[in-house]
């Protein structure tokens, strides 16, 4: 099949039909931040951390790497002024909403972000409901045991409609795709138990 050539900074680059911008940088090397990606389950664009800025002569746009077809001759920066800019935001309100998760904040570290501007209200939380639990439950797993439950600030993961279930074969898969750690730290806060499932985390 014909490959996909266009440019990420400047530099001429290749991609297979069907590949996005992210998989093309990653593709040559050249990085770009995720949080909500995984190679092992579709992409959803949750995080937009992994945005980049598309330009055209006077013309450009933001877009998220990871859910944006990789298409010819387009001209794709992953570190312009507004890249930074959308990227230093998006990891203040994360080391807002999930500060107590160290893969966050050694993660804004790399990027220069040690602090945040805005209110923490939970100092415990590390979820950050990027949804990759749920996704490779179904995909990968092809169980249904985990869902986002509830609404706006009440959102959270939990069993489906928080009734009991015994659909969870405590597997593991949704903690080792965690991004924030969140996901071990519910299993080990029941350590202990002779079967931890997400029932029980969520009960």
């Amino acid at each position: 099949m014909e490959k996909i050539t266009f440019q990420i900074n400047d530099r001429e680059v290749e991609a297979r039909p069907g590949w996005t911008v992210l998989e093309t940088a990653r593709e040559y090397g050249i990085e770009i931040p995720t949080l909500c990606f995984h190679e092992a389950v579709l992409p959803s664009g949750a995080c937009r951390l992994c945005m980049v800025e598309i330009k055209d002569g006077d013309w450009s746009k933001l877009v998220a790497s990871c859910i944006y077809p990789a298409a010819k001759g387009i001209n794709v920066y992953t570190e312009t002024e507004r890249v930074s800019n959308v990227r230093r935001w998006i990891f203040e309100m994360l080391l807002a909403q999930v500060p107590a998760s160290p893969e966050i904040a050694d993660l804004a570290a790399r990027y220069g972000v040690t602090r945040t501007r805005f209110p923490v209200k939970d100092p415990e939380e590390m979820c950050m409901l990027c949804g990759l639990c749920q996704r490779v439950c179904e995909e990968v797993v092809g169980l249904s045991a985990i869902s986002t439950v509830d609404r706006g600030v009440h959102k959270r993961v939990g069993a489906p409609f928080l009734r009991p279930s015994d659909v969870c074969v405590a597997c593991g898969c949704c903690v080792n795709i965690c991004p924030t750690g969140a996901m071990r730290a519910l299993f080990d806060s029941i350590r202990g138990e002779t079967k931890t499932t997400l029932t029980q985390l969520t009960a």
